[in-house]
């Protein structure tokens, strides 16, 4: 019986975590064959927990996408740090996702002195992951991968491009071995543990960072205020794009309304091809000063669920 090989059917939890911008979003979206979270180029795309379910004849993988670790500057980034250390307590299986274009920085260091921490006691398998290979090869890509094997010794490096979805099938493979055998925690259909709202104000709020310049998206939240059915015309959703700043305010909506527009044509194309169906966006903009330092704020949007001092 190979490393490989897996007895019975086996369900549990993967937490996949890392600096941000490294990919985790896109391999999780890789992982499942579908889009279930936003993507962007921008730092710190995802800002909550969010659960992928991969369900294949011989196991059930739940992935736990996270946010990325950094040095936090507000409650906001506190809160996601927070949030993505949490998912190691509960994994079954650690993916610590790096950019193998590039040696580890000082929030890579970050992620694997959590790690660490999280090996006390009872260890977890843990998956050094070389994300974007298609980028990088050759002497620089070995460096880079002994470098980040300096920071966790006794990890199992990978190398996979989830663009591409090089090395997925592997590393499927590699994680659903450690899983431990048991019924799944989900039913096969499912793909996910966010509502359609939750995943239209994601949709919304990654459009606006791929139309948005670069000082704008950090400081940008989405809130659905309504959200309904109209039988065979579709749904009706309302949403609002809150900023800490009234120049942020214009930034978003753009002469005329055209930023505006732009982001609210791309957002609903993404939401009628996750949802099946037609849907009617309704985008307004308010400025909430400081919300990201705001607990009551945050607790609104869905980013804790009490408030914290």
């Amino acid at each position: 019986m190979t490393e490989e090989t897996v007895p019975g059917f086996r369900a549990g939890f993967v937490a996949v975590v890392g600096r941000p911008n490294v990919g985790k979003s896109t391999l999780i979206n890789a992982l499942l064959g579908q889009k279930i979270a936003a993507v962007s180029y921008k730092p710190q795309t995802t800002r909550r927990i969010q659960l992928g379910i991969l369900t294949n004849p011989d196991a059930q993988i739940v992935f736990m996408d996270t946010p990325g670790i950094h040095k936090p500057i507000h409650k906001l980034g506190e809160y996601m740090n927070e949030a993505a250390a949490a998912t190691l307590k509960d994994a079954d299986v650690i993916l610590w996702l790096v950019d193998a274009t590039r040696p580890p920085n000082e929030e890579d260091e970050i992620v694997a002195s959590r790690l660490k921490d999280s090996q006390i006691g009872a260890p977890t398998p843990v998956l050094l992951v070389l994300n974007k290979v298609d980028m990088v090869s050759g002497a620089p890509l070995e460096y880079n991968q002994t470098e980040y094997q300096a920071l966790a010794p006794k990890a199992r490096p990978m190398r996979v491009s989830a663009l591409n979805q090089f090395g997925v099938k592997e590393l499927v493979a590699a994680m659903t071995v450690h899983l431990p055998v048991g019924e799944a925690f989900y039913s096969e259909e499912q793909v996910t543990d966010m509502y359609e709202r939750e995943i239209a104000a994601e949709l919304i709020r990654e459009s606006a960072l791929v139309h948005l310049q670069d000082e704008v998206p950090h400081a940008l939240a989405v809130r659905i205020d309504e959200y309904k059915e109209r039988g065979d015309i579709g749904a009706y959703i309302g949403a609002t794009l809150l900023v800490e700043r009234d120049s942020q305010k214009g930034i978003v909506i753009g002469k005329g309304g055209e930023m505006l527009k732009a982001i609210g044509s791309t957002a609903r194309q993404e939401i009628e091809s996750m949802s099946g169906r037609k849907v009617f966006l309704d985008l307004r903009v308010k400025v909430n000063k400081n919300w990201r330092n705001d607990p009551f704020v945050l607790q609104l949007l869905g980013y804790i669920t009490e408030k914290k001092k």
